[in-house]
């Protein structure tokens, strides 16, 4: 074959991996290192917000790992070690519950099966959501709570962690942050805002997540 007749096509130079598109798996694959870094206190809400919001705008994959660069990568898909608390499966992210008074009343309470994310809205109300008798089947919960001329209130186990960040104008936004003994135990986030308003989350004296509190009673024997 006369090569210089019939010449050969360049080959194009391996597309560098930091240039591939991002997918979807890609993503949630991100998302899930910064809700851990937010539940072990590495992240606080304000900065575990603006990354996640990059996550979602990014369109390749070089994009997307500089937002857990500094952060240690312990999942396959869930965590490196075995949970000593006992969760459910994790599940995909579905819908927020919604909890919204308007000029009226709002409540949250008894046994119930606590989601990833519940948004609270409660103007010329009030809004009560009491997790000491919840379930948690997942680490992380996220709370957003929105007051105008309202009250909106959040009450949780001594025995799990609370954590938040929000502002007040011209009304009360106070998060009476809590440091759980068990590495593994629940944290809830609660972020937002109230104007003209209240928003208070706090743990409520005596009350201990049962699971934990008959776990650590067996281990003690």
């Amino acid at each position: 074959m006369d090569l210089e007749k019939h010449p050969q096509k360049p080959v194009a130079p391996a597309e560098p991996n930091d240039a591939i598109r991002a997918s979807d798996a890609d993503r949630d694959r991100i998302a899930d290192i910064l809700r851990d870094a937010l539940a072990e206190g590495r992240l606080d809400a304000e900065e575990h917000s603006e990354r996640i919001d990059a996550v979602y705008r990014a369109k390749t994959v070089g994009e997307l790992e500089p937002l857990v660069r500094d952060l240690p990568v312990t999942r396959n898909g869930s965590r490196s070690d075995a949970m000593s608390y006992g969760y459910g499966p994790e599940e995909p992210v579905g819908p927020a519950e919604n909890l919204i008074a308007v000029f009226s009343s709002s409540t949250r309470k008894g046994r119930w099966r606590v989601g990833r994310r519940t948004n609270a809205f409660s103007l010329f109300g009030s809004v009560e959501i009491d997790l000491t008798e919840a379930l948690f089947e997942q680490r992380l919960t996220v709370i957003n709570a929105t007051s105008i001329f309202g009250s909106v209130e959040v009450r949780v186990p001594e025995n799990i962690s609370l954590r938040g960040s929000g502002t007040g104008f011209f009304g009360n936004f106070e998060v009476r942050t809590l440091e759980a003994a068990d590495p593994e135990a629940p944290v809830v986030v609660v972020n937002g805002y109230a104007v003209f308003g209240n928003v208070e989350a706090k743990p409520k004296r005596g009350r201990l997540i049962a699971d934990l509190h008959d776990r650590l009673r067996k281990h003690l024997g």
